[in-house]
């Protein structure tokens, strides 16, 4: 009697995931930093590799504990939930300081560093309604396909949520492609000043997110194949979906500030 669980909690099994994913990635960031200060890159890209392999084998842990029927009890899901909702905050505040860093260089009223014009003079700012405007189509079209999927699944249509997956996966792929083109465009470089500098940390951190957010959906995508959700049970997918949206929100405000706002003239 005393092995049988008297409350709805996961008490999860020892595994060597976690401390070996963060070793992992401190190693990599030692190995990115000597890289920066003129050293191979080859251990760099050994950790990453063993960072990946890790964080697979410790996902693949966590879905076939949310497929037994017994350890993800709605007390957990909720917690799953809590989680992601926190993590999504820890990401509003990077973005935070990004723009904070560029509205501090742009508006002379914060700062007594700003440049008289915005963009600066010798600056040529990317077309607002170009490659920047396809790519908040796309976005958006993207939100519309996820949710979607996520309305197939609640009503236990996992083959129509597939078909929106899929299409969101297409769209977030073509959406890194036009950034990837926008870029090969752009007249300046990364070191070129303050609006290069946070231009780029910006829209590449954010491109970063949606690469993310891909490779995310299309873990699902292949779940979703596998009839891994029920109506009642897709935290997984959940968590893909609202980081998706997190990312179609936070290209909205890039697009209005950097794009629009901070656009030429």
């Amino acid at each position: 009697m005393s092995a049988v669980k008297s409350h709805p909690y996961h008490i999860v099994n020892p595994s060597p995931w976690p401390f070996l994913s963060s070793v992992f990635a401190f190693a990599m960031a030692i190995a990115a930093i000597m890289y920066m200060h003129g050293s191979t890159y080859v251990p760099m890209v050994g950790f990453l590799i063993a960072l990946i392999a890790c964080s697979i084998l410790w996902w693949r842990d966590v879905i076939i504990e949310a497929r037994n029927g017994h350890d993800h009890t709605d007390e957990v899901r909720h917690g799953l939930r809590m989680g992601m909702l926190l993590f999504i905050v820890s990401e509003v505040m990077f973005f935070f300081a990004f723009f904070w860093a560029y509205f501090n260089a742009a508006i002379p009223a914060i700062s007594f560093v700003a440049s008289p014009t915005w963009p600066p003079e010798g600056i040529v700012a990317l077309p607002t309604w170009d490659l920047p405007f396809l790519n908040t189509l796309i976005l958006l079209t993207s939100g519309v396909t996820v949710t979607y999927a996520h309305h197939a699944i609640r009503l236990g249509d996992n083959k129509r949520a597939a078909t929106g997956i899929l299409l969101t996966v297409i769209l977030g792929l073509l959406f890194t492609a036009c950034q990837a083109l926008e870029y090969s465009h752009a007249t300046f470089g990364f070191k070129d000043g303050i609006y290069s500098s946070t231009f780029y940390l910006a829209t590449g951190f954010h491109g970063f997110h949606v690469i993310v957010g891909t490779i995310f959906l299309t873990v699902c995508y292949f779940r979703t194949l596998k009839d891994h959700w029920t109506p009642e049970s897709h935290v997984g997918f959940e968590a893909a979906a609202w980081y998706w949206h997190f990312v179609d929100v936070v290209w909205l405000f890039l697009f209005t500030a950097i794009y629009w706002w901070g656009g030429p003239i």
